[in-house]
């Protein structure tokens, strides 16, 4: 009987997981949200990293969130609907950073965005640029559905692929991630601990719609806090 309950359970959030996504990429593609819609504020600045074949508009109930609790958010305008490669879309993060002339940002990323995140941070061009990345539901290992999609950018997410087992290896900048993950994800199933790193589980299903999760915005909102002060503060453990 619990299994059943569970399966019913992943069913519908499987069903209102691509409702909400499909009704939030209608909405930014029919009345795309301007760049800087969130750019004001005096807290840690935020750069806000989208999934694969999502722009940043997906991600405006997290956005919102930030920006009401005083954080400015930027965008990354050149990841478009973010199908480059990781070096691609990492080397845009950092010309993006240079750009604003941004310090002590926090990246704030959903899927694919947290892979891109990371490689920025070992990038030598965003040393001293950023703090840390917050990731929301990123396959850090791969996801054992991307090798059988047909589409190159998705199949690159497959846990054999060599750009993110190189990826994988770069263990000293875990120090500076905060992975939240939903405690069912369609699209990321099994996932593993990204060594290091703080790693939180929430009581959430779905892959896209906890990004409109109150939940997840509290979480966000506390590890960005939390990699902003570490970063005024080298002497602290920011994790720990």
């Amino acid at each position: 009987m619990r299994a059943l309950v569970r399966l019913l359970r992943r069913g519908a959030a499987w069903a209102a997981d691509y409702a909400w996504i499909v009704a939030w990429q209608a909405r930014v593609l029919l009345r795309p949200p301007p760049a800087d819609r969130y750019a004001d504020g005096t807290g840690t600045p935020v750069l806000l990293l989208p999934g694969i074949y999502e722009t940043w508009g997906v991600m405006t109930p997290l956005a919102r969130a930030l920006h009401d609790a005083g954080h400015p958010v930027h965008t990354v305008p050149a990841l478009g609907f973010n199908s480059a490669d990781l070096a691609t879309s990492a080397a845009q993060v950092a010309d993006r950073l240079e750009r604003l002339d941004l310090r002590g940002v926090v990246f704030v990323a959903h899927s694919k965005g947290g892979l891109i995140g990371k490689l920025a941070l070992t990038l030598p061009r965003v040393e001293g640029r950023a703090a840390g990345l917050v990731a929301v539901n990123t396959p850090f290992a791969g996801s054992a559905y991307a090798r059988w999609f047909p589409a190159r950018a998705v199949r690159a997410l497959s846990p054999r692929d060599p750009v993110l087992l190189e990826l994988a290896r770069q263990l000293p900048v875990n120090a500076r991630v905060v992975a939240l993950h939903a405690r069912f994800d369609p699209h990321v199933p099994g996932r593993s601990r990204l060594e290091g790193a703080v790693d939180v589980e929430l009581p959430l299903d779905g892959h896209f719609k906890v990004l409109s999760a109150p939940r997840l915005h509290r979480e966000v909102l506390r590890a960005v806090g939390t990699l902003g002060a570490a970063r005024t503060s080298p002497g602290r453990d920011a994790h720990r």
